[in-house]
């Protein structure tokens, strides 16, 4: 499918994800403004602390934009209002800046020219510095409404929608389509907002009270989007899915088909999605069957009483002319094999999760454990290259084939963790980017490989015909080997807080059809 149509085929999902970014980019920009701009005066009279308080402003900028949604997720939950608050605390910067340099450089003589005229301090401000200092202060305006607009995609992984739910599904999926659809609008919805903003500029600039026009901006922009805000449409039983699940063919769109089940999930960020679980800002999540966050959050894993699941048993996938280069990898690595079960990978997933112990740390006890060696560690020179995807049980799995590799054979290992999605994995494998990653067998016959519905029905449900498909077929159309198995099978599951499932009846994805019919 060609970008042109892609975007015809979609055109309702980016208007909605289009109106929704600007509702949130306006309301925080405007909120930003009102405050910044409040501040940046009150400043320009206390000049003894305006370089603390612009240096704490600053701080905030200084946060990772994920990381500052995480703080907030406890406190004020998914949605619009987490991503607002973020989204103004952003903006404030250069708006209190710029304004407070606009109006502290307006000249001294002017300042007092106005004085002995008689105008009081609040005639000065008004008719004279703020006048002067509207090209300085809407400098500031328009840089922080550029930087709403961008940060504004991230906040898709609190699902505040908004153009960045098209980006994270892009990426994750390597879809260069899904991507463009999400970030050429956004980038024109930042040229339109700093056009229109120097509109407004050159207003303000022939009005004597510009605080007037900037307050009837605010409550216009507040009045527009007070109903999404306020009312936008929530479900009392409320399900949070990351991207990669809301598109892939075994994620919810297969889901739904086999089960008949509707949920409108929103989308949330990985680690994002167990915290939102928690802390009771959802009901029901995708998570993965080893995930050591189920034992330590109290979730339970819903029976997939209809076999929708394939297995997901975990795999280390290798380049075949990375296997021919260096002969001994195969015997290295099969010494893993059979070593990792269900329990064990759980319980290093729980020790990386809940109690916070080093990646590396976990991955060389359990490589001990086996009786293997675990000093060596080289990374200056590396002979080959081993990826992950972005959630932690790729990152332990990564740093023990590395320490088994590094120990075992006279190889120099890097690594390139952190991939977002099978595609991207998959892709930097077949070009040469990395060597190896450890990947699932689900995942390489419905996502990578993608098999005709006969052929998915005949094996899907049978571990083993599943691995030696995956293998031949891969070998064949990729030139890639997988190796055995490493022991666990990590299938995607729907999960719930204990509590609240048995307070509902609800074990199996068939009780929960069950549930949200009768509570429509």
């Amino acid at each position: 499918m060609n970008f042109w149509q892609f975007l015809v085929d979609h055109q309702s999902e980016i208007f909605q994800q289009t109106i929704e970014h600007i509702r949130l980019t306006t309301l925080s920009l405007a909120i930003a403004i009102l405050i910044g701009v409040g501040i940046g005066i009150i400043l320009t009279r206390y000049t003894i602390i305006a370089n603390k308080v612009i240096g704490l402003v600053g701080i905030i900028q200084t946060i990772p934009s994920v990381a500052l949604l995480g703080f907030m997720l406890p406190l004020l939950g998914i949605g619009a209002t987490p991503a607002i608050v973020a989204l103004f605390l952003y903006a404030l910067l250069p708006i209190i800046r710029n304004t407070y340099t606009g109006i502290d450089e307006v000249d001294n003589s002017i300042i007092e020219a106005a004085k002995g005229m008689g105008m009081p301090d609040q005639q000065i401000l008004f008719k004279v510095e703020l006048p002067l200092a509207v090209p300085v202060i809407f400098a500031g305006v328009r840089t922080a409404a550029v930087t709403t607009v961008g940060v504004a995609t991230l906040c898709a992984l609190i699902a505040s929608g908004g153009l960045g739910e098209f980006i994270f599904r892009g990426i994750a999926l390597n879809n260069v389509n899904m991507i463009l659809a999400g970030a050429i609008p956004a980038a024109a919805l930042a040229l339109l907002i700093d056009f229109f903003l120097g509109l407004i500029q050159e207003q303000i600039s022939k009005i004597t009270k510009p605080w007037v026009i900037v307050v009837a901006v605010f409550i216009a922009l507040l009045l527009v989007v007070s109903p999404f805000i306020f009312n936008r449409s929530s479900t009392a039983f409320k399900a949070g899915f990351t991207a990669e699940f809301m598109e892939r063919e075994d994620g919810y769109p297969g889901l739904k088909r086999h089960y008949g089940l509707t949920l409108n999930p929103v989308e949330l960020d990985p680690g994002l999605m167990y915290e939102a679980i928690r802390t009771h800002k959802v009901d029901v999540i995708s998570g993965f069957s080893t995930d050591g966050r189920i034992t330590a959050y109290d979730l339970i894993v819903l029976e997939d009483d209809k076999n929708y699941f394939p297995p997901y048993d975990a795999v280390p996938i290798i380049r075949r002319d990375t296997l021919q280069q260096y002969p001994k990898l195969k015997s290295t690595l099969q010494n893993l094999s059979g070593e990792l079960s269900d329990p064990i990978m759980t319980q290093l997933n729980y020790r990386v999760d809940y109690l916070k112990e080093p990646i590396k740390e976990v991955a060389k006890s359990f490589v001990e454990q086996l009786g293997l060696s675990t000093q060596i560690e080289r990374r200056e020179n590396p002979d080959i290259v081993i990826g992950s995807k972005n959630f932690t049980e790729q990152y332990i799995l990564a740093q023990i084939l590395k320490i088994a590799i590094e120990n075992s054979t006279n190889l120099d290992v890097d690594l390139r963790t952190g991939l977002a999605g099978t595609k991207i994995c998959f892709d930097a494998l077949v070009k040469g980017d990395i060597d190896l990653y450890p990947e699932y067998t689900g995942t390489g016959l419905l996502v990578i490989l993608k098999p005709n519905q006969q052929t998915r029905e005949r094996i899907l449900q049978q571990p083993n015909q599943v691995l030696n498909f995956v293998r031949k077929e891969t070998q064949k159309r990729y030139d890639l080997t997988w190796l055995d198995p490493l022991g666990f099978n990590n299938s995607y599951a729907l999960m719930m807080r204990r509590q609240q499932a048995e307070r509902l009846g609800i074990d199996s994805i068939s009780d929960l059809k069950t549930y949200l019919n009768q509570n429509e």
